[in-house]
């Protein structure tokens, strides 16, 4: 398409008749050949769809003309980046670069409600895919629904957007409109289900000519006040000798009654294209509390995804097969600076940030309290081909107070064969020396010098009915990543998934087929330690609707004494046989109502025995449910509760049951302004009373705990970096009231009623200013 000029910028009202009117509109270009990709592929979308693009010498204007029956129409006044997924809504792609890799998404529900992301070719499971949603810029958006369907405008400002400094632009463009009520999602031009992607199937947007970001300097400074009081169980801890007990400690409280803050967000753009960030003293108080997730009893780390500006920024940039960095890694920062962008055929990733974390987990008489580590990220990729790639990465970490550091690079590729056939590989090497010091203190590396390789190897091919994905994964026993996410070493693996898709051009199945997981790990030695096959059978219907069956999941487990477990090196293996089976619905048959539920049971190993006992097979079930409401517009209420169960095969004695029930409301006054509650109970019983000794525990270490948490967020959003929040956080805990330390587990002593153990109340103010 080419995109004309316009005099003065359109307006919504212009176009509110379902055609264009007045003296710009009828100037726009039209766009009218929109073509589904699901549920029918190929086929014309079901509702006459019109789109309208123009420019001037700021922004670019796109006006989508969606018809439909109002009644129909889901719409909700939500919070910016809260309807996805739930409301109808049309978008534009932009491949600013035309290199068909990387694309900005600026999306729109029916009521002008905002979401934008970053769109990569290259997806990586393990780091979030294709879509980075924490993307957040300034543009402009208004939408109305109408008698005849509904009508959205959008304004995006050049100066938004990152491009080639060249007088005649040349983008790759989409654009696209989901009718959520049929699993319906239309393009132009006509991206197939066929191909892997979507930039390679993009249309080209010429017109654009003598427009420029500017001299675009962003300033973000912030005030905060706020007051808190929490627990402190670092040390030194106080003696408070009970009768039962004479050498019993116990922790303090810390409080602050008012203290106050400032910080500054900084960006700067270099010849259109590059962009440096900096922040001074950043502060997080609004960012909202993760998802919850069960915890208890997993033999892995939990990844919890990043929700801090400065971090999820530009973070595609730093993707690679293996995930070498992960942003949580950094958990309190002073200052950082960060380096991204694209130049001709090269993209460019660099990141410094220090971390005041390792001096602020420890007690005030620990040498290393007050200590500081330090990060380093370099990443820098080279375009080749059509749409294949090589780049290469370094990470260094290090603790100069420890005497500590991680260093880790390496070269990865991604090819794309054809539009079906994609492949990615990736070879990194790791420089490790872990002081006794820091060892001791953080255990989060073993003492002494290490080094060794990692590999990762991926083959995706994608059709309309057949998706094969095979994975090939090799982590040497002395690999190590501080700034990165790798929870396991010394393995071979290798993982395999198949599904195979039905797709009936009538009735109410959108898609239906059988899925085949499975995964095989070996140790370096040759040793088997991991098997595990799942076949299930998925049917996909309209309204949102999906359903899983997996009727039987097999596995087997290897745990070696001293390396999985705390037996005495050189002991015999423990060896398992575990089965499962469960299934999982979600459903949105109405626009008010969202509904998710699953259910799992069969074996599983106990990881959390009693102390100094070995893990051993027990009964699981696991289970969750999910339930979105919106009783009106304005509000949205969403429920959670999740449940996990271990108890023994033998006796089907009581092992733990861990209950989570979270329930977030979301009240949306205008679009600009909000209130947010979030109010959650996580309790984890067990056999094992607060009065008894951990050493007499005899199915798990775990005590009884209890915890419930609210927070309250009132939230002024004018647009991204202009704000007022006022926040407030009580959390409370079934601790000892006097605090004493337990003489086992690490921690505050268990007791049998919930104290308020935190409290914390702040107002925070920022600015965006743009130059």
């Amino acid at each position: 398409m080419t995109i004309p000029r316009l005099a003065h910028a359109p307006a919504l009202e212009d176009f509110l008749t379902m055609k264009p009117e007045g003296p710009v509109a009828p100037g726009m270009v039209k766009i009218i050949h929109f073509v589904q990709q699901q549920p029918h592929d190929g086929q014309t979308v079901s509702q006459p769809t019109e789109a309208y693009l123009g420019y001037d010498e700021k922004n670019l204007y796109v006006v989508f003309v969606c018809h439909d029956d109002p009644a129909k129409v889901r719409a909700h006044e939500t919070r910016r980046e809260d309807f996805n997924g739930n409301d109808d809504d049309v978008a534009i792609m932009l491949d600013t670069f035309h290199d068909r890799r990387r694309a900005y998404e600026f999306e729109v529900n029916p009521r002008g409600i905002q979401w934008d992301a970053i769109y990569t070719e290259a997806s990586y499971a393990d780091t979030g895919g294709n879509f980075d949603s924490s993307f957040d810029t300034l543009w402009y958006s208004k939408g109305k629904v109408t008698e005849q369907g509904y009508v959205v405008w959008i304004a995006i400002p050049f100066r938004s957007l990152r491009f080639p400094s060249a007088q005649d632009q040349t983008w790759g463009i989409i654009l696209l409109r989901e009718i959520i009520r049929d699993n319906e999602r239309a393009f132009w031009p006509y991206i197939s289900i066929n191909q892997e992607g979507r930039l390679g199937q993009a249309g080209s947007a010429k017109g654009l000519s003598g427009i420029s970001p500017g001299r675009n300097l962003q300033l973000i400074p912030y005030g905060l006040l706020n007051s808190f009081h929490t627990v402190d169980d670092r040390g030194p801890y106080t003696p408070c000798p009970t009768a039962t007990d004479p050498t019993a400690t116990c922790a303090r409280y810390q409080n602050r009654a008012i203290g106050g803050t400032v910080g500054l967000d900084g960006k700067v753009i270099f010849n259109d294209s590059l962009v440096l960030d900096a922040t001074a003293n950043p502060d997080f108080s609004q960012v909202e509390s993760d998802e919850p997730q069960v915890t208890v009893n997993q033999r892995y780390r939990v990844y919890f995804p990043e929700k801090r500006p400065f971090f999820i920024e530009n973070s595609d940039y730093f993707h690679t097969p293996i995930d070498l960095f992960f942003t949580r890694n950094i958990v309190n920062p002073d200052a950082g600076i960060r380096l991204t962008g694209k130049t001709g055929a090269y993209s460019l990733g660099i990141l410094a940030s220090d971390d005041r974390a390792p001096g602020l987990t420890v007690s005030p008489a620990d040498p290393l309290f007050k200590s500081r580590s330090y990060f380093n990220i370099a990443r820098v990729s080279r375009d080749i081909f059509k749409q294949s790639s090589i780049g290469a990465i370094y990470t260094d970490w290090e603790d100069p107070a420890a005497n500590t550091f991680n260093r880790v690079g390496g070269l990865d590729a991604r090819f794309k064969f054809s539009p079906q056939l994609t492949a990615s590989a990736q070879g990194v090497v790791s420089s490790t020396y872990c002081s006794d010091q820091y060892s001791t203190t953080y255990s989060t590396c073993a003492a002494g010098y290490s080094a060794g390789p990692a590999y990762k190897a991926e083959l995706d091919y994608t059709t309309r009915h057949w998706l094969q994905s095979g994975v090939y994964n090799d982590v040497s026993p002395g690999f190590f990543t501080q700034p990165g996410f790798v929870t396991r070493v010394d393995i071979r693996e290798y993982r395999d998934g198949t599904s195979y898709n039905f797709r009936p051009k009538r009735g109410p199945v959108v898609a239906w087929g059988p899925e085949l997981f499975g995964h095989w790990t070996w140790d370096h030695t040759g040793l088997r330690l991991d098997t595990d096959y799942a076949p299930d059978l998925a049917i996909t219907l309209k309204r949102q609707t999906r359903i899983v069956l997996m009727p039987y999941e097999e596995t087997r487990e290897r745990l070696r004494p001293g390396r999985d477990f705390a037996g005495p090196t050189g002991g015999p293996n423990l060896d398992f046989h575990e089965h499962a089976s469960g299934v999982n619905v979600i459903s949105s048959p109405f626009s008010q109502f969202t509904l998710g539920a699953n259910y799992f049971w069969g074996d599983e190993i106990n990881f959390v025995p009693g102390v100094n006992a070995a893990p051993y097979l027990a009964h699981f079930e696991q289970g969750g449910a999910t339930a979105t409401i919106h009783p009106f517009s304005q509000l949205k209420v969403d429920n959670t509760y999740l449940v996990s169960r271990l108890r023994t095969r033998d006796t089907n004695a009581n092992i733990f049951n861990n209950h989570i029930i979270r329930s977030k409301w979301n009240w949306q006054f205008n679009r600009e302004l909000s209130l947010r509650v979030i109010l959650q109970y996580n309790a984890t019983l067990t056999r094992n009373s607060p009065s008894v000794s951990a050493n007499l525990f005899p199915y798990t270490y775990l005590p009884t705990s209890k915890q419930f948490n609210t927070d309250i967020l009132v939230t002024y959003l004018l647009h991204p970096g202009t704000a007022l929040y006022v926040g407030y956080n009580t959390d409370q805990q079934n601790l000892d009231p006097s605090l004493q330390i337990d003489p086992v587990l690490p921690g505050v002593h268990h007791g049998t009623r919930l104290i308020n153990d935190g409290r914390l109340f702040f107002v925070k103010v920022s600015y965006l200013f743009r130059f």
